[in-house]
């Protein structure tokens, strides 16, 4: 199968230079390149890449759309399943998802299915080509959506498209969630989401920016007093967790949470221009393993950090973020200090951080994750240097949405218990999706919840008017 092994390279700005700016690390494919790889499709009869798609795009079909050179098309057949095309294929995990079924993939590297999303949605947003659907008849019915992140754009999207009227309210002055307050211009430029949001905007969705639901409104009220029918709550999962060590107290030690929220979403990084200061430590040291780890410590670079160290309890190997978030990383010049778990931070005289405390772990046998379990060495504790640190270790479920939540089911975790096969709630007429419902998860696993919120939706209100 000649052509068939050699799998594209997207170019990348150089890591000396990028380590150093918040433009976006991959230039996308030219369409030369995105022609050479859509040739190496193998247009499977039965394609399994769409069994590991969690909003089940049709892969195949909009590959072959590229070989054709209809690149806005290709972009509109993604958008028949996936509303945020440009962002997943900028941040979603294909490598565990899609491309892990291609079965190109047995023999040769699979098909870069994530380059081929990102380049025919960038085409068809770039040469002005995005297409506003012809409004559906109207339906009468209204359905309020908490939360303007990857799964509550996918039920405004849906539903708006199906005659609804949908109404997304968000707690903070911009919209995309996590999109927008949770991953770097560098990794997601702000442009994309924002270009997706004013997407949904046109077709018709109302957008509420400011608005704490279970603070300024609860969701009996939004139902009782406001007229809608239904109410998805996509809010996230946006509690940060910490370590419960002592001296974690100490000024200038920030949850990732804050310290990419202030870098993000508030321009932090271009004060005073925004008023938004955040601590540009010299000597970083980020604690945890996953994507918003590698997110935080190379903003940390990005904000001038002379050295920036990962700071994880288990081995490489057992490093939860993307591979290719770790390969950049790495490339970046962060350091990684593994096998090491912080047991207290060290404050100097005015109150500031200015050491960590750790110590060394072997990893015995496997815990419920099915990882093996990092087990402290008695006497190997030792000392990082350092004069910020930023622990990212995990989030739970923010409180401010429950604070008026009657009839609404939790689980032991706290989050929002639901029917999985229609993500409805104890609670009639009241869906949840997201990170409020599972934890922290991926981009596309939160928009493949708001699918079946929507259609579920739908559904049950066309039951209820015709019953």
């Amino acid at each position: 199968m000649p052509g068939f092994e050699g799998r594209v390279k997207m170019p990348e700005q150089p890591p000396e230079i990028r380590a150093r700016n918040f433009q976006e690390v991959p230039f996308g494919l030219t369409e030369e390149l995105a022609l050479k790889e859509a040739e190496r499709c193998l247009n499977c009869k039965n394609p399994l890449c769409m069994t590991g798609c969690p909003v089940a795009v049709k892969i195949p079909e909009f590959i072959q759309l590229i070989k054709q050179e209809k690149y806005a098309a290709a972009a509109r057949k993604i958008k028949e399943t996936n509303a945020l095309p440009a962002v997943c294929g900028r941040v979603c995990p294909q490598e565990s998802q899609c491309e892990s079924k291609c079965v190109l993939g047995i023999k040769h590297q699979p098909v870069a299915i994530g380059y081929l999303e990102r380049f025919c949605a960038d085409y068809e947003r770039d040469m002005g080509l995005t297409e506003v659907p012809e409004p559906a008849q109207p339906t009468g019915k209204k359905i309020a959506v908490i939360g303007s992140g990857p799964s509550g754009l996918t039920v405004a999207g849906d539903l708006i498209k199906l005659g609804h009227e949908v109404v997304i309210y968000e707690a903070l002055h911009k919209a995309g969630g996590v999109l927008t307050y949770g991953i770097p211009e560098f990794r997601l430029p702000k442009k994309i989401v924002e270009a997706e949001v004013e997407n949904l905007l046109k077709q018709g969705v109302r957008l509420d920016l400011d608005s704490v639901v279970g603070r300024v409104r609860t969701v009996d009220e939004l139902m009782k007093e406001d007229g809608f029918d239904a109410v998805f709550i996509g809010v996230g999962a946006g509690l940060p967790t910490f370590l419960n060590i002592p001296g974690e107290n100490l000024n200038n030690v920030y949850s990732a949470n804050e310290y990419l929220t202030r870098a993000n979403l508030m321009k932090a990084y271009r004060f005073p221009e925004y008023a938004t200061p955040v601590e540009r430590g010299k000597n970083v040291v980020v604690i945890g393993g996953g994507n918003v780890a590698m997110d935080s410590v190379r903003t940390a670079l990005r904000l001038g950090a002379v050295e920036a160290t990962i700071v994880y309890r288990r081995a490489k190997e057992q490093l939860p973020a993307r591979a290719e978030e770790v390969h950049h990383t790495e490339q970046e010049g962060v350091k990684f200090t593994l096998l090491t778990n912080p047991i207290r931070f060290i404050g100097d005289e005015t109150g500031c951080v200015k050491a960590m405390e750790c110590q060394r772990m072997e990893l015995g046998e496997p815990d419920s994750s099915g990882r093996r379990k990092p087990i402290p060495i008695e006497g190997s504790e030792f000392v990082i240097e350092c004069d910020l640190a930023i622990v990212s270790i995990g989030t739970g479920p923010n409180p401010v949405i429950f604070s008026d939540l009657a009839g609404v089911d939790r689980n032991k975790w706290g989050y929002i218990d639901v029917n999985e096969e229609t993500m409805e709630t104890s609670k009639a007429f009241v869906y949840a999706g997201g990170d409020i419902v599972t934890g922290s998860a991926t981009v596309i696993q939160a928009m493949g919840a708001g699918r079946i919120a929507a259609r579920a939706i739908h559904q049950k209100l066309e039951d209820n008017k015709t019953g």
